[in-house]
């Protein structure tokens, strides 16, 4: 009977040690690196395999997709402030309906053009991890604020 409580014991620390070596074993320094910095190209270049070739061509997507980008947002923003003065004036229901309705197509619009983008992003990797990128990412898309362009930095909720 005195046995067990010793025996309890190195179990639990046989555990224990089990699960420090398994976690420092799997974790990828490079990866906690860049979310720590919040460096989004570093993060898809870490997590997703990316070549130099690879990292360079998604960067060259994301450059020249910015613009559209922060124009979409700029449009939506206008178009909210637009669509509140007018719910706020107690406006002709009719108005409000069409602005709503301009707003929600140009949100539609945006939020295409970003998965198409996400997409094109996923197809320069392996097909598991494009799979995987697309997993992570498309579902954020519909949570999008357009406060401004797309960040996937871990502290940010869009």
């Amino acid at each position: 009977m005195r046995l067990i409580p010793g025996i309890a014991a190195i179990i639990a620390l046989l555990a224990a040690g089990a699960g420090f070596a398994g976690y420092s074993l799997s974790r990828d320094p490079a990866l906690h690196a860049a979310a720590a910095k919040g460096d989004t190209m570093e993060w898809l270049r870490a997590d997703f395999h990316l070549t130099g070739a690879q990292l360079a061509e998604v960067r060259r997507l994301h450059d020249s997709y910015a613009g559209s980008c922060q124009e979409h947002c700029r449009m939506i923003q206008e178009m909210t402030h637009a669509r509140d003065e007018l719910r706020e004036a107690h406006g002709d229901k009719a108005a409000l309906d069409a602005a709503n309705a301009r707003l929600e197509k140009m949100r539609a619009a945006c939020e295409g053009a970003i998965a198409e983008h996400v997409r094109r992003v996923a197809a320069l990797m392996s097909p598991e991890d494009g799979r995987r990128y697309l997993a992570l990412v498309v579902p954020r898309i519909a949570n999008f604020d357009h406060a401004g362009a797309p960040d996937l930095r871990l502290n940010r909720p869009n």
